[in-house]
């Protein structure tokens, strides 16, 4: 499968003055599709998720591939003046300052509208437009909120999710209302302002569980409590110690799972149908968890895969830069680290035909595009100079 080829939105400039993850992984998602991505950063030290270490230590590598970088000094005039130069020749910019931040220096959407009616300009917020939308957010901030960090951890402790599920989903919104925004600029001629807010985000994420309440008028439990819509849905242990989940969730997967452990304990009438099991899971578990520990993994796998039959190994994140699915199907792109090493990253859930989303740009060197991009704008070196000078101490 090539990697490259498909580039839909090639020809398209992106103007992308954020930081973290929302901004980043929104911008990252254009990039990737072929759109010119130009980051704004800080003169200096650049981006800090450059700098960051222990869980954001891959931030800046993870969401910055396919982007050119350019730095610039918005606290004086000339910074300011570039930054809307560049502003002036983009189709997008994306920002995720706090609210008001960019007003100040008159880098708002009423302000950039003027001088480029044509912009889409997306703003990926803590919070869309109410009462909470002048509150300063973060993906936890969200979670706790939204119920999710309820239903994710155990009963009494409330838990993030692993990831930065929030960000990354608020940024994948933002990329798609940029896309919505580009195709109605098509039909109007007129740019607009577009928003992503990550406790929306993580509200549509519980939606489920919402729903669950107004049908069945009963409080969601955390899903660590084992309440489940079907009766086989956890995660086991062969007999080799290796953790693993199966699921069984139509009766003719139940159908197949008795006959491949061909245990008589399994046809009590207690299971006879999807609900029977559910309501049954406090000895269905043990049960089922008591006849897999017979097993060693790879039998289970084999049969599971033999029987069609939903199953995956509990692993851990550093073990998919071996999974040979993502290895064969071009779903990891080779990316060089700040230090020279080498390493992979994911790359986008989507496929294009036979085509996947791969690199053209590394992850750019801090202000590696200054010259080139700013040169095109009419700057001269000193102009570049005075825009790109770091603050004083």
């Amino acid at each position: 499968m090539s990697q490259t080829g498909f580039r839909p939105l090639d020809g398209l400039r992106v103007v992308e003055m954020t930081h973290m993850v929302m901004g980043p992984s929104c911008a990252l998602i254009l990039a990737d599709l072929g759109a010119e991505v130009i980051k704004v950063e800080p003169p200096g030290r650049g981006d800090r998720t450059r700098h960051l270490t222990s869980t954001g230590a891959g931030f800046f590598i993870g969401f910055n591939r396919n982007k050119k970088s350019v730095t610039l000094n918005l606290s004086v005039p000339a910074g300011q003046r570039a930054v809307r130069r560049l502003i002036e020749s983009a189709d997008v910019m994306i920002e995720n300052f706090r609210p008001g931040a960019l007003a100040e220096k008159g880098l708002d959407y009423a302000s950039v509208s003027v001088v480029n009616p044509r912009i889409i300009y997306c703003s990926l917020k803590g919070f869309l437009s109410g009462p909470y939308e002048r509150r300063t957010a973060l993906d936890e901030v969200a979670q706790m909120m939204s119920g999710l960090a309820y239903m994710t951890g155990p009963v009494g402790r409330p838990l993030r999710a692993g990831a930065p599920v929030n960000d990354m989903m608020g940024g994948t919104f933002g990329a798609l209302a940029v896309l919505a925004a580009l195709r109605q600029r098509e039909l109007t001629g007129r740019g607009l302002h577009v928003q992503s807010g990550l406790f929306e985000n993580a509200a549509y994420l519980v939606s489920p569980h919402m729903m669950q309440h107004a049908v069945s008028g009963v409080e969601p439990v955390p899903m660590s409590a084992g309440k489940r819509a079907w009766g086989v849905y956890d995660i086991f242990e062969s007999r080799d110690g290796v953790k693993l989940f199966v699921g069984v969730v139509t009766e003719r997967q139940w159908e197949i799972f008795t006959r491949m452990l061909n245990e008589q304990e399994l046809l009590d009438p207690a299971y006879a149908t999807n609900n029977d099991r559910s309501r049954s899971r406090e000895t269905l578990i043990p049960l089922v968890g008591r006849l897999l520990a017979k097993r060693g993994i790879e039998e289970i796998e084999e049969s599971c895969a033999a029987a069609g039959l939903p199953y995956a190994r509990v692993m851990r994140p550093s073990e998919l830069f071996d999974d040979p699915h993502l290895k064969a199907g071009a779903g990891m792109i080779g990316i060089v680290m700040p230090d020279g090493r080498e390493t992979r990253v994911p790359a986008l859930p989507m496929q294009f035909g036979e085509e996947r989303l791969g690199l053209r740009l590394q992850p750019p060197r801090i202000g590696e595009h200054n010259k080139p991009i700013l040169a095109e704008l009419g700057l001269s070196d000193d102009e570049i100079a005075a825009a790109s000078a770091a603050a004083a101490e």
